[in-house]
């Protein structure tokens, strides 16, 4: 079993369209929620989403690509060209995977294709509809892209798509099935009939949300990619290559109960898998970044899985009241967050946190960034559905 490291991240996200501004946003504690404009919200109960802002394929990619692929799509290639470009390595071949999470696929182009067939009432289609709108097209673009002929999939798991795509992408590079991996999520979800869909089951948030906090009263919807570039330590140090952080270990569990609410067992046998899988105690790590999306009820449950796995909880954020609630790309956000924290010495902060809750007794990193050096941390990702990702990533120094 070899030893597996990020050596390249990529971000498109609503605090930045690099993985650099996205670090600042985190750092700063700086909020990426705002009105959301592509939609005419003037009927909905909330208007308000992180929405990726400025981001122009043009920028990267030639108009007929660009033409090809939906926003959510775009955002995929644009943070993988990032990722193997940070990377510095070559990648491509059969012994490169693609591993992608996508939860709801091409929904501008679903949804852009039924208004043209209900409202306009037409009868011939854009020839590309399908891929365009079908889920695995980000993994099919990257393939294409670089050449990559090894595996290439994506997942679809909800809200843990994309750490069930980056534990899976782990798992190949350390058996020595590939010997690397371009691996993330990216997700686009901000259409009429999404929102519409969220705002029926009364968890959006008409405020920025406020995880954790007493007062909150929901989650705000969010966009955007990020993606890594995975490979053996070995050939990392090798090359003198920039390791951000090692990927430890990946634990999965289903609460095979309810299709919404959550189980706090449920994530708490994710999190002890995860960190069974890495060789790691739970004394071990100092950093949680929860899923945390601003919910009474995911709150408390996670709430109730973290103190149920550490006797002394470590310090726990949400960075989903920065970047927002980015459904299938959310463990890809959520990751990059995690290795940059790992890589930085700082743990980003929960913001828009206003009055203690008793229910989530946790120190949630209030607002303000904390310098911190941890030596390893987890992200958790727990999806409707009762299916629950967590990543165990762990600090390696200088080669």
């Amino acid at each position: 079993m070899r030893r597996v490291v990020v050596t390249g991240v990529g971000v498109v996200s609503a605090l930045g369209l690099d993985r650099e501004e996205f670090w600042c946003g985190l750092r700063e504690g700086r909020s990426g929620i705002g009105p959301i404009e592509a939609v005419d919200c003037s009927a909905l109960k909330f208007n308000l989403g992180a929405v990726v802002r400025g981001f122009h394929p043009l920028a990267r990619l030639t108009e007929k690509e660009a033409g090809q692929m939906d926003r959510s799509t775009q955002f995929a290639v644009v943070a993988a060209m990032q990722a193997v470009e940070d990377a510095g390595v070559p990648v491509g071949g059969e012994r490169t995977a693609v591993v992608t999470g996508c939860s709801v696929g091409g929904k501008c182009t679903e949804d852009e294709t039924y208004r043209q067939l209900y409202q306009e009432q037409r009868t011939r289609f854009e020839p590309l509809t399908i891929p365009r709108a079908m889920t695995n097209a980000g993994a099919s673009c990257i393939s294409m892209r670089f050449g990559i002929t090894g595996p290439c999939y994506t997942v679809s798991t909800a809200c843990a798509s994309a750490s069930h795509a980056m534990g899976q992408a782990f798992w190949m590079v350390r058996s020595g099935l590939v010997d690397s991996a371009v691996t993330g999520g990216h997700e686009a979800p901000f259409t009429l009939a999404m929102l519409r869909g969220w705002e029926s089951m009364r968890v959006v948030s008409p405020e920025p949300c406020r995880p954790f906090s007493k007062d909150r009263r929901g989650l705000t919807l969010g966009e955007g990619a990020a993606m890594f570039v995975l490979e053996s330590l070995e050939a990392a140090g090798a090359r003198g290559a920039h390791v951000y952080a090692e990927m430890r270990g990946f634990g999965m569990s289903a609460d095979a109960g309810h299709i919404t609410m959550p189980s706090a067992d449920g994530a708490a046998r994710a999190m002890r898998a995860a960190m069974r899988d890495g060789g790691l105690a739970a004394d071990e790590i100092g950093y949680v970044n929860a899923h945390g999306t601003g919910t009474a009820a995911n709150d408390m449950t996670e709430t109730l899985a973290i103190r149920e796995v550490f006797r002394r909880p470590p310090p726990v954020s949400s960075t989903k009241s920065m970047h927002g609630h980015a459904l299938g790309a959310a463990g890809a956000l959520e990751g990059a967050a995690t290795v940059l924290a790992l890589d930085r010495g700082i743990l980003p902060p929960t913001v828009n946190f206003g009055v203690p809750d008793e229910e989530c007794e946790l120190d949630v990193i209030p607002n303000v960034a904390r310098a911190v050096q941890v030596e390893a941390a987890l992200s958790n990702s727990f999806a409707f559905g009762g299916l629950n990702a967590v990543l165990a990533f762990g600090r390696v120094g200088d080669l």
